[in-house]
């Protein structure tokens, strides 16, 4: 399905869920004065049009998230809007299922009329539907705290791996990793500069990106060069693009339009100062010693493209002692690189954004993201391989994060 049929779906499913929530309103409000049930009864309509209508003329015109307003605004308040009343409408379906129940009973099982007792609170129905409206302010509290608080709200995560064939003189070598930047859905310069002043705190030998740059376009990027321009690190920045760095969610005006949008990003991470590794190696030696940096352009499963030649990439690179790969996608981790390069020892990959939704508290962590993805935020070993997962820096289409917060990774590399 296309990312405008499922738009289109999205609208269609919301305003299904408005005429049902529609109905708690009027037994909430049948009780009030005509007039003043008829201004709440145009205010839930209006806020609805003011909502819908904007976005479904985005999808006419085939907008989308190349524009900036549609990105922002428009989609988050659209997707928290409609969040808020599916909270609304499953109450609203337990009631009716209760009720619905109840009437099933009564057929099956006829009981005597009596005299009943009289009422000394609201039933049942109304408490379920007076509880349906509140409960449209959990989720719209929560995410706008996710994009308030959560989405700069940058977290510094260290770990250690241990690997048998380090050369010495790499021992103890800090790798710092950023992915998935996003830079188009950036609200947030002076936080987003924050971050990088984090990163480079850290005081990393070596940085890696993997992956999504941008959005959809390159020139995304151009109010912060001046941002990540920064990071710098003694042994080098070494990047590679992502599912969104190819410009392929966009209709373009012609097959050249989209490749000089190629070309513009991949002159970005040069005017950055990044070693753009397209299905390429380096050789990094201190002394005597090498350590091999292998990048590859995005591969992954699930209908995401497989631009990444892992044979080309890793040609040359036999008789280094250890080799790291970077690959945005880590579905890429399971499908080839384990089964066909066993000589890989950790591959570093971003791409799930941890689902920027999820619970992690101490070892335990949950987001909704785990069901497409097996390995989705940090590290992962299988045998004497190592995969790890950057929950990114930035985010995309929900401008924000809850409980899964934007990662800067710091690995060090021990000799076993």
């Amino acid at each position: 399905m296309g990312r405008y049929a499922l738009f289109a779906l999205l609208i269609v499913l919301s305003l299904l869920i408005d005429l049902y929530v529609y109905q708690g309103v009027r037994v909430l409000t049948v009780h009030l004065k005509p007039v003043t049930r008829e201004i709440i009864h145009w205010a839930y309509w209006s806020i609805t049009g003011l909502l819908v209508a904007p976005f479904l003329i985005s999808i006419v015109f085939g907008l989308g998230f190349q524009n900036v307003f549609f990105r922002r605004f428009l989609f988050p308040f659209f997707f928290i809007s409609f969040i808020a009343k599916l909270f609304a409408a499953l109450f609203l379906l337990l009631d009716d299922i209760v009720r619905a129940l109840r009437w099933t009973f009564r057929q099956a099982v006829p009981t005597p009329v009596s005299n009943p007792l009289p009422s000394t609170g609201i039933s049942r129905s109304t408490f379920l539907t007076r509880t349906a409206m509140i409960a449209t302010a959990v989720p719209v509290l929560t995410m706008g705290y996710g994009i308030i608080s959560g989405a700069h709200d940058y977290r510094v995560r260290k770990v250690k791996v241990k690997l048998p064939h380090l050369p010495s003189a790499f021992h103890g070598l800090r790798i710092g990793q950023l992915s998935d930047i996003h830079s188009g859905s950036f609200f947030n310069k002076t936080a987003v500069k924050r971050g990088v002043a984090m990163l480079l705190g850290e005081k990393s030998d070596l940085i890696f990106f993997t992956g999504d740059l941008v959005n959809n376009t390159a020139d995304e990027l151009n109010a912060y060069i001046d941002v990540f321009d920064k990071v710098k690190a003694p042994l080098g920045v070494y990047s590679v693009l992502g599912n969104h760095d190819y410009g392929d969610y966009v209709h373009w005006a012609s097959r050249s339009a989209k490749e000089k949008n190629y070309q513009a990003m991949c002159a970005a991470h040069r005017q950055l100062g990044w070693h753009l590794l397209i299905n390429e190696h380096k050789i990094i030696c201190q002394g005597s010693d090498q350590l091999a940096v292998i990048g590859v352009e995005n591969w992954g499963t699930g209908g995401f493209p497989k631009y990444g030649r892992l044979d080309q990439a890793y040609c040359g690179t036999e008789d280094a002692p250890v080799k790291l790969l970077l690959s945005h996608d880590p579905s890429h981790w399971d499908a080839q690189i384990r089964p066909q390069y066993p000589h890989i020892d950790i591959t570093f990959s971003g791409h799930t954004h941890g689902g920027q939704l999820g619970i992690e508290v101490g070892s335990f962590k949950w987001s909704p993201v785990q069901y497409r993805y097996k390995q989705w935020a940090g590290l992962y070993q299988e045998g004497t391989q190592y995969l790890y997962v950057n929950r990114g820096y930035g985010y995309i289409g929900y401008p924000g994060r809850i409980g899964i917060l934007p990662e800067i990774t710091i690995m060090e590399l021990e000799k076993a």
